[in-house]
């Protein structure tokens, strides 16, 4: 091999390199999306069956990476993602909401969205 042929890259690892930096732009565009307005992403109202008793969770929070928290009278919350499921923050509650996504949420009408 001469000098020249050590120092030049294979068109494999340039090929490599240029996918890397396709998926991390893209990464990048996907994480600016949600960072821009997290709220759009969430409904603003999801309702739940609890102890025998309907309640309104209204949209309180949304982390930096991507967690919402819902709160509701009563001093109960829950939390979801995106693509998770809901969650019930601390003891021991339940309810209609837990264990769905928001894909099940809005088809069973319990989650609303802000429409402008």
């Amino acid at each position: 091999m001469t000098d020249a042929s050590r120092k030049r890259p294979t068109k494999g690892f340039v090929a490599g390199l240029i996918g890397a930096a396709a998926l991390w732009a893209v990464s990048q565009v996907t994480v600016a999306r949600a960072e821009d307005d997290p709220f759009s992403q969430f409904p603003l109202v999801i309702h739940c069956k609890y102890n025998e008793t309907y309640h309104a969770f209204y949209i309180s929070r949304v982390s930096h990476d991507g967690v919402a928290t819902y709160v509701a009278s009563d001093r109960i919350a829950g939390t979801i993602t995106l693509d998770g499921k809901a969650k019930a923050i601390g003891g021991a509650g339940g309810g209609s909401c837990v264990g769905k996504t928001l894909v099940e949420l809005r088809a069973s009408q319990q989650a609303y969205d802000l429409k402008p």
